[in-house]
């Protein structure tokens, strides 16, 4: 059984905190008697680290949760350039070895996508194929997204990502027809040889934690646990 799960998208506004909250109520839902960690290694600006401890009990420290925070809204190496800072990820590894051994599972949301700069030379795939972290993909369903699946497939590759599948998700609300257009999940997998692992429709709530954990109970939960 898989312990750590990296959820990271196409790009800035594909829908990993919607997924990773998901997947964290129906964890906390389903099963109660695990315990679950959170985490955002590095955060620039306000946003997903506020999020998680407005949503979830986690009994994590605000470091637990995202060990590097950077004040400005921008890429890593722009925000810590103008605070004067280095982005240590080593303070990162060492937080997320921490978490893994006190927790059962842990759910890590990347910032921005797979090709988003973390140091002047070190992108989120980067960093994903060196650490070997088990990740899912999230691609929005909009004009583009089968482009954007198969370039960011490309780049897993690349980098020796562990990619487990995609999951797909509506930022905004599109009917069963009108995904099947946008976001052909056949044609994508068939085009990327990734499985498709589920749809996370639109949600006009998305702190909802009852309608969070309820979506999430039709994603592929054999794959993205073993």
């Amino acid at each position: 059984m898989l312990n750590t799960l990296l959820i990271t998208g196409t790009d800035t506004g594909a829908g990993k905190t919607v997924l990773t909250t998901s997947l964290a109520a129906y964890w906390q839902k389903y099963h109660p008697e695990s315990r679950l960690g959170i985490m955002k290694p590095i955060q620039s600006g306000e946003g997903d680290l506020q999020l998680y401890q407005s949503l979830f009990a986690l009994e994590q420290s605000t470091e637990e949760i995202t060990p590097l925070y950077f004040t400005a809204p921008l890429a890593p190496p722009i925000a810590a350039a103008k605070e004067n800072r280095q982005i240590n990820l080593g303070v990162v590894w060492q937080a997320l070895l921490s978490l893994q051994k006190q927790r059962d599972f842990v759910l890590v949301e990347s910032l921005g996508g797979l090709g988003s700069p973390i140091t002047d030379e070190f992108t989120v795939a980067d960093l994903a194929g060196e650490w070997r972290l088990p990740t899912i993909l999230v691609v929005p369903v909009k004009l583009g997204a089968i482009a954007q699946a198969v370039a960011n497939v490309a780049l897993a590759r690349e980098r020796r990502v562990n990619l487990l599948g995609i999951i797909l998700n509506c930022c905004q609300f599109y009917d069963e027809e009108e995904i099947a257009d946008l976001a052909p999940a056949d044609l994508i997998r068939s085009l990327t040889n990734i499985p498709i692992l589920g749809c996370l429709p639109y949600l006009e709530n998305p702190t909802d934690l009852e309608k969070l954990a309820q979506v999430a109970t039709n994603l592929d939960w054999e794959t993205l646990l073993f």
